[in-house]
């Protein structure tokens, strides 16, 4: 097989218009992916047909351009913004005498560079095994070797159905690694399902700023830079909302044009962030020139995991490009369904927190509720919750615990707790019945 060099490569970019011309906005998106992986482009071969050639994908007069243009250019590989056939792959290297990767391959590149994560890590190798299983002949000269021995003499086992095997070996020990991952993963959400959280999930086109978005608003220190896919490790943190309970934020892998089904299938596990939230953050560039087409290839991702009955809430970043205020607009039902801000200045944020301190529409309750010592369950739960502003020792032996909690929440504990009293405003007390709960609401917080 072609080695690869260790310095950067020289690369030829090839995108050819199945049935029109091509769109000068994606021929940019795959020179970015190219910078993204390394590679050096020395040149750009464009070309339009009405269907792929089975054997070059390209025809046989471009693949022959391909081989002056690259010997011209001094080029070491030559990239490809499609997805070939082993076949076609294999035949324009033996032609053109250089390596040839397609879309897939060079997104699959791009992954194993920025995995970060032990399960980011065994999601991308498996992701490029099944790749590369496909594609075993090319680069192979030696045919078979020989077993020794008496009674072992024979042709013996193929160098290719030794790979083979080593392959599909290795897949099936990272698919039982992927699986007891992805069960830690969902003994953490059930665990959070257990202290009832509202979840949010950051979604969006690569590059749309999700990742600048969720550490503005969090505090976290996830990698973001002015490139495609900087992050892939999912990240979730809480965040505080104005005048309601806080929520959990995650951010997830951003999507592309043309995703490689080998990297949505080994990244489902991760995308349950996505598909289990209560709500989608669809981070758009705003100054994108393509961004309809962009919010719609998320939406096909989205659909194709499950995800696509989540309600949204559209986010137009970056609005500073297009010197544009921050602003809300909203639906027809009267409920905030875009929020144009700037994640990198901070305009717009606090209307982004009011938006989904809307959209969850819970507000707080701030009570003190006296608890006897037979209340230790529901005392325990409180400080599970991060409920607990204060706590003092009665004279009973019980407790006085001042209280910040969701209405439904609170009103839910009393429920458990034998009580039968609604919590209709903030600061409104939760009366016991039967003296299993005595509470008085809190003093007004000071302004």
């Amino acid at each position: 097989m072609f080695e690869r060099p260790r310095s950067g490569e020289r690369a030829l970019l090839v995108r050819i218009g199945l049935g029109a011309a091509v769109v000068p906005a994606e021929l940019a998106e795959f020179e970015a992916l190219a910078l993204s992986a390394g590679a050096l482009p020395v040149g750009t071969v464009t070309g339009s047909r009405s269907r792929p050639d089975p054997r070059f994908f390209v025809g046989s007069g471009k693949a022959e351009e391909l081989k002056t243009r690259a010997i011209e250019a001094g080029a070491e590989l030559i990239l490809i913004d499609h997805a070939l056939s082993p076949s076609q792959e294999r035949n324009l290297e033996k032609l053109t005498e250089r390596r040839v990767l397609d879309r897939s391959g060079l997104i699959l590149d791009i992954f194993a560079q920025r995995a970060r994560s032990h399960e980011g890590k065994l999601q991308v190798e498996l992701a490029q095994l099944k790749h590369l299983s496909t594609r075993l002949v090319r680069g192979w000269t030696h045919l078979e070797r020989q077993k020794g021995g008496i009674g072992l003499r024979g042709p013996g086992e193929t160098q290719l159905e030794s790979d083979r095997r080593l392959i599909s070996n290795r897949i099936r020990t990272l698919n039982r690694r992927l699986e007891r991952l992805a069960l830690q993963r969902a003994t953490g959400r059930q665990t959070r399902k257990e202290v009832p959280i509202p979840s949010a999930a950051l979604v969006g086109y690569t590059n749309a700023g999700k990742s600048t978005l969720f550490n503005v608003l969090t505090g976290a220190t996830s990698y973001a830079a002015d490139q495609l896919f900087a992050t892939l490790d999912p990240t979730v943190r809480r965040l505080k909302l104005p005048h309601a309970p806080e929520i959990v934020l995650a951010d997830t892998v951003g999507f592309i044009r043309a995703l490689p089904h080998e990297l949505v299938a080994a990244f489902r596990s991760t995308l349950l962030e996505a598909r289990e939230a209560d709500l989608h953050l669809h981070v758009i560039d705003a100054a994108d020139p393509e961004r309809s087409e962009r919010i719609e290839q998320v939406n096909e991702v989205l659909a194709s995991i499950g995800a696509d009955h989540i309600p949204q809430l559209e986010i137009y970043n970056k609005v500073d490009l297009l010197g544009e205020a921050p602003h809300l607009e909203r639906d027809e039902a009267g409920l905030v369904s875009r929020v144009w801000l700037s994640a990198a200045t901070g305009a717009g944020l606090e209307l982004l927190r009011d938006a989904l301190a809307e959209r969850f529409g819970a507000r707080l309750a701030r009570v003190v509720l006296h608890l006897f010592p037979r209340h230790g369950r529901a005392r325990a739960e409180l400080f599970r919750r991060g409920a607990v502003l204060s706590e003092t020792t009665a004279e009973d032996g019980g407790w006085d615990v001042e209280v910040e909690l969701a209405e439904r929440d609170l009103k839910d504990l009393c429920r458990r707790e034998g009580l039968a009293v609604p919590v209709a405003a903030v600061g409104a007390p939760c009366l016991g019945e039967g003296g299993f709960l005595q509470s008085r609401p809190a003093a007004a917080p000071s302004p």
